[in-house]
């Protein structure tokens, strides 16, 4: 039988026992969370107090406005216009919900969600950063995303600026764009401030110049709720402080003047790159920078997309290329002045040396022939520069060698960048012994200084290193820096940086041999070797050249570029070639022309007569006919 049935007072003798063991589990516990309640409320309340502030409470960047740029004449090139955006903050988005989110977003935005997950993937900053999404998005479709958060975990819609560029293709080359900063910038701008979802320059004066245009960022205090969405801003820590603005050199009457007059030559003669460049030789001041095909950097401003990003590298004409800037070529009959200057620097010859000129000159069993392959028979510098003899500068090439030409084209400039206020510039080349023993294992030949010495052969140069070499012939030696930048204008109205002209050196030649060889380059205009470019009410001199690239056409001939490199006294209808006081040099370049005359004239013809009101018409348009009938001059 059951022990208890039989002692039923025994279960009764264990129930205080069980409410003692009972009540002092109860007193322990409640005692243990009173203790731990003390310390956190007395020891660690304000410690804890703290953090859940600050959990609750974060600070943000206030982005400064960027800087604006005016012209020379103070007309606005870039504004900045309010628009909405798009971002996700990637630890917002359950990672289970990204298709889903995704899908939606896009519809509403017009995106693939591939494209929309792919930006998330490749943001630069972390999980906690915005992303990008979409930008300068519609102010319904920013409405509709905005009331859809529900349905769109992590996606926030935010006001911020972008950059407006009124005059778009006109000025995309010297101006540039903006985009969102990459991996690679974000890495070395982190420290500077720069947030994972900034913008920023990327190309031109946009990229060149910055940290003047970006300014300061500030800071606030700003509540979120629970979600980590923002609920209100409890105070201003730190104001942003604006951008610097930019006064260019570039007049934009000018800069229409010359795109229409390279727009005019290159239909007309069925071209398809092309560049002009005006300078006022006194200073380096850019007056004009036209760089053809061009591009729409309000494209990139609004953010481009893949499909049209992918048309501008495509393109086999290069838009994206700055090619007064980014690009070389061989100069042609253009580089004379080189061989001109330093032949009679150095002695070689003197202002009327008579050197015969002859259809060819021979070396060994090679001919080299002159343009026309016939000669003009005596010539002195007059002469074989305004004929643009080659085989007068052959001779002058070989009286100086391979180093010495190599020297006095440095003194111009050539072989290194001018140091113009654009990224990207490239350094050209000039041949030496040195460097074709630094590059192919061997020093010059006799015949590569000859074609060195009418810008052949190995010799390259960009446009803007061309008109600045004669813009230095023009003012009398004095090598100028080319700038785009006339004054850094800050927040308060104030001058930060004005202009001044940055004199790169005066040239080790004296004023009679630049005096002559000024003299030479109007010797082209009045032989006529420019045709009627002479008859026009403005006084010009200057140099003409093609040069030959690439490969033979059937009929052995090779294609070639068109030169026109000129300036204008300051005075441009009663003054002279004599003084050193001109304020206007200009520069035609015509890629791949393949006409019969030289286009790079003829688009410069077109120029002085928009610039200067010319109502007669000076253009030859016969002479940009494709043909291919002009060879070397």
């Amino acid at each position: 039988m059951n022990a208890t049935l039989l002692n039923p007072h025994r279960e009764r003798d264990r129930r205080p026992i069980r409410f003692l063991v009972f009540g002092l589990i109860t007193i322990l516990v409640f005692g243990v969370l009173t203790s731990r309640l003390a310390y956190l409320q007395i020891t660690s309340g304000a410690t804890l107090a703290a953090r859940a502030e600050s959990q609750r409470t974060v600070a943000e960047a206030i982005p400064a406005p960027r800087g604006l740029i005016y012209d020379r004449k103070g007309r606005l090139l870039v504004a900045n216009v309010a628009t909405y955006a798009v971002k996700i903050v990637p630890s917002e988005l359950p990672y289970g919900d990204r298709d889903t989110v995704a899908q939606r977003l896009g519809g509403m935005l017009g995106m693939q969600p591939s494209d929309i997950l792919a930006t998330i993937d490749s943001a630069p900053g972390s999980r906690f950063d915005p992303v990008r999404i979409a930008q300068d998005v519609p102010k319904d479709t920013a409405r509709l995303v905005s009331e859809s958060s529900q349905q769109l975990p992590g996606v926030h819609v935010a006001i911020e600026t972008r950059r407006e560029y009124p005059d778009g293709p006109l000025l995309a080359h010297i101006l540039g764009y903006t985009g969102p900063i990459d991996g690679a910038a974000y890495a070395k701008l982190r420290s500077q401030g720069y947030l994972a979802d900034d913008l920023l320059g990327k190309a031109g004066i946009e990229a060149t110049f910055e940290t003047q245009l970006r300014g300061t960022y500030g800071s606030e205090e700003v509540e979120r709720d629970a979600t980590g969405r923002d609920v209100q801003v409890l105070r201003t820590i730190q104001d942003a402080v604006p951008g610097a603005s930019l006064t260019l050199t570039i007049d934009r009457t000018i800069e229409r003047e010359a795109t229409q007059a390279l727009k005019w030559g290159m239909k007309a003669a069925g071209l398809k790159r092309g560049v002009f460049i005006v300078m006022n030789p006194q200073t380096g001041e850019v007056l004009a920078l036209v760089s053809l095909p061009s591009y729409d950097n309000n494209l990139f401003a609004r953010g481009i997309s893949n499909k049209d990003f992918q048309a501008l590298l495509r393109n086999k004409d290069k838009p994206l290329t700055n090619h007064a800037v980014q690009a070389h070529y061989p100069p042609g009959s253009t580089f004379k002045l080189v061989a001109g200057t330093g032949g009679l620097q150095d002695r070689k010859i003197t202002p009327t040396t008579r050197l015969r000129t002859r259809g060819y000159l021979t070396l060994g069993a090679t001919r080299f022939y002159d343009w026309n392959h016939a000669g003009f028979g005596l010539c002195n510098i007059n002469c074989g520069f305004g004929h643009s003899s080659d085989t007068f500068f052959f001779q002058v090439a070989g009286m100086l060698g391979a180093d010495r030409l190599a020297y006095w084209a440095r003194m111009y400039g050539f072989g290194k960048p001018t140091g113009i206020d654009l990224p990207g510039e490239v350094s050209g080349i000039v041949p030496s012994n040195q460097w074709k023993l630094d590059t192919l294992g061997q020093p010059m030949f006799p015949g590569e200084v000859y074609q060195a010495g009418i810008g052949q052969g190995y010799d390259v140069v960009t446009p803007i290193q061309l008109i600045t070499a004669y813009s230095a012939l023009a003012n009398g030696g004095k090598l100028y820096r080319p700038q785009l930048v006339h004054d850094v204008v800050g927040p308060d109205g104030k001058v930060i940086t004005p202009f001044k002209p940055d004199l790169v050196r005066k040239m080790p030649v004296s004023q009679a041999t630049l005096r002559t060889m000024r003299l030479a380059a109007r010797s082209v205009v009045t032989l006529r070797h420019t045709y009627n470019l002479v008859d026009m009410p403005i006084k010009v001199a200057g140099k003409s050249g093609t040069a030959e690239f690439g490969t033979r056409d059937s009929k052995g001939r090779l294609p070639f570029h068109s030169w026109f490199v000129g300036f204008v006294p300051k005075d441009p209808y009663k003054g002279n070639f004599s003084d050193t006081t001109s304020q206007l040099a200009f520069l035609a370049f015509a890629y791949d022309s393949r006409t019969k005359g030289n286009a790079g004239t003829e688009i410069a013809k077109a120029f002085l007569q928009l610039h200067f009101h010319i109502k007669k018409d000076y253009l030859n348009r016969d002479l940009l006919r494709r043909g291919n009938f002009y060879q070397s001059n």
